[in-house]
């Protein structure tokens, strides 16, 4: 109960880190709405379209570890409004799109770089340094749940504004809840003030960020999580950019995708809340190959069959519980690591692999479409190595458990 009541004087700071969170994501994971609109209005194709998601994720992963280094440096504030200035003028310009550039520069460069400043990798940062270890798992599960809520409202929002006016108008609706960004970033950049909880000796929390770097590349466990994290974006972003249109092909009510997201999005809530508890209980390498594992056969099960709304909707709650339920574990894993202080930036390492499997499951996808006319290798390639990734974090995680760095 101690360990509660000490959080209580900086609510706000992770309330606002929350509502950043939940608004960055849930415009993130509701672009894929747009793109058979945006594909047929304007000159732009499918293939150009997920190239932009595919920029933004390498953008994103690419950014995050300078964009943790910057905090580090200069405080979380100016990194995380910059953010929101950053997505709010990403979606100006996908709004304002006539061609390729601006749906490259809007959805691809600035969404991209709004993400590494003012998503998950701060605000588990700026959760981790203000609550007690005891209950930092939980509360980072909480956190990683606000942005589930995101997704669960702007997805239907978003297609509410597309169905009642045009993609244009529903972009500029988005954009609306973008600028909110900017204040509760301010907000959340009030945790430059205070002194972190926990930092010691024993780890990178005393070393130089490249040294501090150097050392995680050469931790096994590091790699290996890392590795394995490239899966988990190459499934998730392939379903966030791709379901809409795969539904649509089966001849699926086109708002029976925007519903499936926000399905996603509210057992997302629950996922993360599971997972965050778990972490602080089980082994957090071993529920991540859990997670990996159990995504595949999901997968796996729903595309071997002909999709109904009620097998849809199905397979979004199921996909949604194993959804963000990584982000604690994965953030909860790195300070276990290595401590706190670099966590932004070794987060953001660790994250850039998750991105560049973005970039193959939302550009891959679209590419394989393109040439085959159906989305099944595509499928069996993500089904096949979410399984190898799985597995082979388990075994990894129950031969070397995870354990702090110390520094001689």
């Amino acid at each position: 109960m101690s360990s509660y009541k000490a959080i209580r004087p900086v609510l706000p700071i992770l309330i606002s880190a929350a509502l950043m969170l939940t608004i960055s994501f849930g415009l993130r994971q509701s672009l894929g709405l747009f793109m058979p609109s945006i594909t047929s209005d304007i000159a732009v194709t499918i293939t150009d379209f997920t190239a932009a998601i595919a920029l933004q994720n390498l953008v994103w992963g690419l950014c995050q570890p300078f964009a943790g280094i910057a905090a580090d440096r200069w405080g979380y504030r100016p990194v995380m409004v910059f953010g929101g200035l950053a997505y709010l003028l990403g979606m100006l310009s996908l709004a304002a799109a006539d061609g390729v550039l601006l749906v490259m520069l809007g959805a691809g460069i600035c969404v991209g770089v709004g993400m590494a400043c003012a998503s998950f990798a701060m605000t588990l940062a700026v959760t981790s340094r203000l609550v007690p270890v005891s209950i930092r798992s939980t509360a980072l599960g909480v956190v990683s749940a606000a942005g589930s809520i995101g997704a669960m409202i702007t997805a239907p929002y978003g297609q509410f504004l597309e169905t009642a006016f045009d993609w244009r108008i529903a972009l500029l609706g988005l954009a609306i809840l973008a600028f909110l960004i900017i204040p509760a970033a301010w907000v959340a950049g009030r945790v430059d003030k205070e002194a972190p909880l926990e930092l010691s000796s024993d780890n990178t929390d005393k070393l130089s960020a490249s040294a501090a770097l150097q050392t995680a590349i050469k931790n096994p466990s590091f790699v290996v999580m890392s590795m394995a994290y490239l899966v988990c974006g190459m499934q998730l972003v392939f379903l966030t950019t791709h379901l809409p249109s795969y539904l649509q092909i089966c001849g699926m009510d086109p708002m029976l995708g925007a519903t499936a997201i926000g399905m996603i999005g509210g057992f997302n809530i629950l996922g993360s809340l599971f997972f965050g508890w778990a972490g602080g209980r089980w082994s957090k390498q071993v529920l991540l190959g859990m997670i990996y594992c159990a995504r595949s056969l999901v997968l796996a099960w729903y595309f071997t069959l002909q999709p109904t709304p009620e097998s849809t909707l199905l397979f979004a709650a199921l996909m949604g519980f194993l959804w963000l339920g990584v982000s604690p574990l994965v953030a909860g894993s790195v300070i276990e690591m290595f401590g706190l202080r670099w966590q932004a930036m070794l987060q953001g390492v660790a994250f850039f692999s998750h991105q560049f499997g973005s970039f193959l499951g939302a550009f891959g996808g679209g590419w394989l479409f393109d040439r085959l006319g159906s989305y099944d290798l595509a499928l069996q390639i993500g089904i096949g190595m979410g399984l190898f990734a799985g597995l082979s974090q388990i075994a990894f995680a129950l031969y070397r458990p995870v354990g702090r760095v110390r520094q001689s």
